[in-house]
């Protein structure tokens, strides 16, 4: 059990039955009345975020999550097949639980988050940065490039992301995977 004072982002709490991380956190004291917490709560199993003013002192009760690494193996109809790293037995997950799976490249190392007291899988987090090949994209026209301009490219993964004009098929970049947005261009 914690209290409001104990509150810090990335917090995982049990909230309307349901496990919750805490994304954002303000304590408030106004000049009339008893001091509160205004948060935003991002629900584990879903990634919606919800905001909750919680009452100065409340007992709140935390649950405790891990982070395994995980080597990503393969999608099917069943979903999406890993192996711990340290234990090497495999575990499935369905879709929804992949944050990004449109960058899983077959062998990546991702870290899945695991309930501690029910060792269930909750969810799988991806690299903030992965590195993919560009399979297909439209070659850049030369003086096209007074402003930020971008165009589609097809990633290894089959996932489409827009680039700048300069980059050009066969070329290796790295993706930001929180965003799925083109970073830099490897060398």
């Amino acid at each position: 059990m914690a209290t409001t004072a104990d509150f810090k982002n990335g917090l995982c709490i049990e909230y309307n039955n349901d496990l919750y991380t805490i994304v954002e956190f303000q304590h408030v004291k106004p000049g009339k009345g008893s001091a509160f917490v205004r948060t935003k709560l991002k629900n584990i199993k879903t990634g919606r975020v919800v905001e909750n003013t919680f009452n100065s002192g409340v007992k709140i009760t935390t649950a405790r999550i891990e982070k395994r690494p995980h080597q990503y193996l393969y999608n099917d109809d069943l979903g999406y097949h890993f192996m711990d790293a340290n234990t090497f037995e495999q575990v499935s997950l369905v879709k929804e639980m992949v944050d990004g799976y449109q960058f899983l490249k077959e062998g990546q190392e991702v870290n899945v988050v695991y309930h501690a007291e029910t060792e269930t899988p909750l969810s799988v987090e991806l690299p903030p940065f992965v590195e993919l090949k560009i399979v297909y994209t439209e070659p850049g026209v030369k003086g096209d490039t007074a402003t930020n301009a971008t165009k589609p490219a097809k990633l290894e993964t089959g996932a489409e992301i827009q680039v700048p004009l300069f980059i050009n098929e066969g070329e290796t970049i790295k993706v930001d995977t929180r965003t799925a947005s083109y970073s830099e261009r490897v060398k």
